[in-house]
C-alpha cells in the first residue's frame, strides 16, 4: 500500500483532498454508490483506469476509511467492496461537482465511454421526495433510491420491486437534463419524459 501523500496544508479542504484529491478516488465512489461492487465491476464501470491503479486506489480508500472489503457467502463466494458511513457522506460532493461541471459536459465526444447509470446524479438532484424509480434508456435500465439517507442510491437494471415511478427517455434528453439546458418537470410536459406508475413522485411529475 502506497504511503498516505498530503498538501501538508493546515485547511480542511486539502485535508479532504488528500483523502478523495487522487484521480479515480471520486468516480469509484460514484461506482459504490449503487451498492457492493466486485473489483470486476468496478473495473468494467471505469473505463480507462488500470488493474494497477484499481488495486492501489481501492486499498488507499479502505485504509482511510471511505471503503469496506467483505466476501460474499456461498455461491457467491467473492470480494466485494462498499462505500462505509464515511464514505456514503461524499454524496453532495460528487452532487455539487456534478452541478457545478455540467456547462463542460457539452456534446458527447467519440471517444466518450458512456453508462447509463451515470446519469444518475443529475436525475437525483431533479427528483423531489422519496421512493424508487426506474428509469428506461436505450443505452440500459437503472433505478434510483430517492431521498435515501443510508444504502445503495442507485442500481443497474430494472427495479428490484414495483417503483413508484417509472421514466422512460432517449439519451438526448437525459444529456440534456444533465447539462442543465431543460427541467425535468419541462421535459414531462413536452412528452420527452414518459411517466407512469401510481406512485407519489409519478403523480407529482405528471402534475406539474
Amino acid at each position: 500500500m502506497s504511503p498516505r501523500r498530503s498538501y501538508d496544508q493546515y485547511c480542511s479542504a486539502a485535508r479532504a483532498l488528500d483523502l478523495v484529491g487522487d484521480r479515480w478516488t471520486l468516480l469509484i465512489v460514484r461506482e459504490l454508490l449503487a451498492g457492493p461492487r466486485r473489483y470486476t465491476d468496478l473495473h468494467a464501470d471505469l473505463p480507462g483506469v488500470s488493474t494497477d491503479v484499481l488495486a492501489s486506489r481501492l486499498k488507499d480508500m479502505e485504509r482511510d476509511g471511505l471503503t469496506s472489503r467483505r466476501r460474499l457467502p456461498p455461491p457467491g463466494a467473492a470480494y466485494v467492496y462498499e462505500l462505509t458511513a464515511r464514505g456514503r457522506e461524499l454524496l453532495p460532493v460528487l452532487q455539487a461537482l456534478s452541478r457545478w461541471g455540467q456547462d463542460e459536459l457539452g456534446d458527447r465526444r467519440p471517444t466518450d465511454a458512456l453508462r447509463a447509470h451515470w446519469f444518475a446524479l443529475p436525475l437525483l438532484r431533479a427528483l423531489q421526495g422519496e421512493g424508487l424509480v426506474e428509469v428506461r434508456l436505450e443505452e440500459g435500465d437503472f433505478h434510483l433510491y430517492v431521498g435515501t439517507e443510508d444504502g445503495p442510491v442507485y442500481g443497474d437494471g430494472p427495479a428490484p420491486g414495483e417503483p413508484d415511478a417509472r421514466l422512460v427517455l432517449d439519451a438526448e434528453t437525459c444529456a440534456a437534463l444533465a447539462r442543465g439546458e431543460v427541467a425535468l418537470a419541462d421535459a414531462v410536459r413536452d412528452g420527452r419524459v414518459a411517466v407512469t406508475g401510481d406512485g407519489t413522485l409519478a403523480k407529482a411529475l405528471r402534475e406539474t
